[in-house]
């Protein structure tokens, strides 16, 4: 099996690198926008915001798999750039399906609980209707669709409150605001599950090997969309008041500060966010054999690690 990584410098594609179990399947190309490793060395060059250049990297590296961890994910900022954020999250996604479907090759795909609206009070199907509010949720969903369109053997993996060790994101953010105050205010009417990379990382192995492992019939049944996140669900509020109780049990912060839970209408953003952002993810236990663990699992882990590497 040859794969191709695409976006290796991002949360995800560095989890990936670090984890291995792309490597240990077969034979593993890397690719960054500009070639460059985050941690040295060099890949090959995919610029996604410039789709009609993706075919001859993959002309070249004639992949089995593409997995695309690359992926515009500036929500806020998506809202003046939404063209780009379409190239890259959508055009570019069509690409990659095109190639792949002349080549009989397969695609997995991450999206995102951003493609709903976030109107409804109980964990959205896979194929529950669609509706987002912003500029990077219709990006993503154009990608969903583009791919859909292009007839490629795809698994599309939606996934939520996205975050690692490394890279820009909210529990790094809380880590470096709560060694710095004594308060913070966070919003505690977004629902969710946060997700580490390395679950997602996980569960795309999972189904990969699934996939691998069957016929072309039972392959045709698993084709599609699927719902990748942690399992449980809290608030934003719930998971920084989380952060801050690990960060402290491990000796990371002298004093965690005070969390006072405030309204979405108080912490206006460009880009409005769902209010409930939970994905059911039943079904992919039943068709990949994975039970995704509850969410505190996956933070437990990430604080140790970073516990580990301040020592």
């Amino acid at each position: 099996m040859r794969a191709l990584l695409l976006g290796t410098n991002g949360q995800l594609g560095r989890t990936f690198l670090e984890h291995g179990g792309l490597a240990a399947r077969g034979e593993l190309t890397v690719a960054t926008r500009d070639g460059a490793l985050t941690h040295g060395g060099h890949g090959e060059v995919a610029d996604l915001s410039i789709p009609e250049s993706l075919p001859a990297l993959l002309d070249r590296v004639q992949p089995d798999v593409i997995v695309n961890a690359a992926a515009y994910t500036a929500v806020d900022r998506a809202e003046q750039e939404e063209a780009l954020a379409t190239r890259v999250n959508g055009e570019a996604v069509g690409a990659l399906g095109r190639w792949a479907a002349a080549h009989g090759a397969l695609v997995i795909h991450y999206s995102t609980d951003y493609v709903f609206d976030g109107k409804q009070s109980q964990p959205y199907a896979v194929d529950a209707p669609t509706g987002p509010l912003g500029a990077y949720g219709r990006s993503k969903l154009a990608g969903e669709q583009a791919l859909r369109d292009s007839g490629a053997d795809q698994l599309t993996l939606r996934t939520a409150w996205v975050y690692a060790a490394h890279g820009h994101n909210f529990l790094r953010t809380m880590l470096r605001l709560g060694a710095e105050r004594d308060e913070l205010r966070v919003v505690v009417d977004q629902h969710g599950a946060p997700t580490d990379t390395g679950l997602i990382v996980d569960g795309t192995l999972a189904a990969l090997d699934r996939w691998l492992q069957s016929g072309s019939a039972q392959r045709r049944a698993l084709i599609g969309t699927h719902h990748l996140v942690a399992g449980g669900a809290t608030t934003w509020h719930g998971f920084a008041s989380a952060i801050f109780d690990e960060a402290a049990a491990l000796g990371m912060l002298a004093r965690p500060p005070r969390v006072v839970p405030i309204s979405s209408a108080e912490f206006p953003t460009p880009a409005m966010r769902p209010a409930w952002s939970l994905l059911d993810n039943g079904g992919f236990r039943q068709h990949f054999d994975f039970p995704p663990p509850d969410w505190q699992h996956g933070l437990h882990d990430v604080i140790r690690r970073l516990a580990a590497s301040e020592h």
